[in-house]
């Protein structure tokens, strides 16, 4: 068995990025951005009012100034003229500045009669004017790689840029196999179960930037795993779930490798998720999953996750570790890392009572996984400890 970090390096080293393509910014989110992309704009591209209320010149705002009204700004519709002294335009929020104006008065500040304003005593500070390029200049850039987010397509929006490069998604083929499985909504069997762990797979890599295809269930013969796997062809990534164990019944790996699959590894120090294999078949990289469902989604959220986003050409792939402190004591951990479920609240974080690696009950209400170094002794509530999202 290999350790956790060497399975994942191994994993990493067997994927090169995808090539890119152009999207429009409406289909945007979501995506990686694979170029910078560069502002062709000022923005605000002129000098703008922050508020509503009156333009004059700054050096004419003192207590109970009086000022002609000559004109109107609204957004979208500038004044043509020029703001001369004793003079104030009606102007309002988003409105260019007109020329020899530099300061608006906000409109609570000011009382009118007919075409005339006077300023109150008590003035509010400052001019309320954004300046032109405030925001950004024109050759601001917004830097890749990144994962666009309804922020950053709202600033490329602003950039005038209308479409954007982006990572192509990822094709990945999920292969659940075993003669034990049905799909959701057939009668299972007096011996079968509904198979699962491919529906959460996809939803977790599609939420991710995948395009993840459910491949018809292999059964438990050479014939059946070949014929799937030729269902694969064309993916970036494979997936197997289950079939990867040294049982009689377990031929993935022996399928695989009758097919030209080239292993990197097989078996990981962990728990869930010990029998791990990964490879190569050709230039696809294929990763082989346990068949229980909290070990496949486990492994999903430490393995194919970052493999995913290596996939997308992004530069933080490891699934982050985060700090929080236990509210409930641990016992000692034994020779291999242990994914403990876990829910992590506003108070600290505490492992499930149940950990059996066939309760997706108990995966589902968890929030987080408490991951244990191998040997790690027994911790007291108060102590802080590494965990990952779910």
């Amino acid at each position: 068995m290999i350790s956790v970090e060497e399975a994942l390096g191994r994993i990493l080293d067997l994927i090169t990025p995808l090539s890119t393509e152009t999207v429009s910014l409406a289909h945007a989110a979501g995506r990686t951005l694979a170029e910078p992309v560069v502002a062709t704009r000022d923005q605000p591209p002129f000098a703008a009012s922050a508020m509503d209320g009156y333009a004059v010149k700054d050096l004419e705002v003192e207590p109970d100034a009086l000022f002609k009204v000559i004109g109107e700004a609204r957004a979208g519709e500038r004044f043509e003229g020029r703001v001369g002294s004793g003079q104030a335009v009606r102007i309002f929020t988003g409105a260019p500045v007109p020329e020899g104006a530099d300061h608006v008065v906000i409109q609570e500040d000011v009382t009118l009669r007919g075409s005339l304003i006077s300023l109150h005593r008590n003035l509010s500070s400052g001019p309320n004017i954004r300046p032109a390029g405030n925001d950004f200049r024109v050759g601001g850039t917004v830097a890749a790689p990144r994962v666009l987010t309804p922020k950053d397509v709202a600033l490329i929006a602003s950039m005038n840029v209308p479409a954007v490069t982006v990572t192509r998604r990822p094709d990945v083929a999920i292969i659940a196999t075993g003669d034990e499985l049905v799909m959701p909504g057939e009668v299972p069997g007096p011996d079968q179960i509904v198979a699962s762990n491919s529906f959460g797979l996809k939803a977790m890599l599609d939420a991710a930037g995948a395009n993840a295809r459910l491949l018809p269930i292999a059964r438990d013969t050479r014939e059946s795993l070949a014929t799937v796997f030729g269902l694969a062809s064309g993916a970036d990534l494979i997936i197997t779930i289950g079939g990867a164990s040294v049982g009689d019944h377990d031929l993935v790996g022996q399928v695989a490798a009758e097919l030209g699959m080239e292993q990197a590894f097989y078996k990981v120090a962990m728990r869930p998720g010990k029998p791990l294999m990964a490879g190569r078949m050709g230039k696809t990289p294929m990763i082989g999953l346990p068949g229980n469902p909290v070990s496949a989604l486990v492994c999903g959220t430490v393995f194919v996750l970052p493999a995913l986003r290596r996939l997308l050409g992004q530069t933080e792939v490891e699934t982050p570790e985060l700090t929080a402190t236990l509210t409930a004591p641990l016992e000692a951990n034994g020779p291999r890392q242990h994914y403990m479920r876990a829910v992590r609240d506003a108070d600290g974080i505490a492992a499930m009572d149940r950990q059996d690696s066939a309760l997706l009950s108990v995966l589902a209400t968890a929030n987080a996984l408490i991951v244990r170094p191998p040997n790690d002794p027994a911790r007291a509530a108060g102590e802080p400890v590494t965990y990952l999202i779910l």
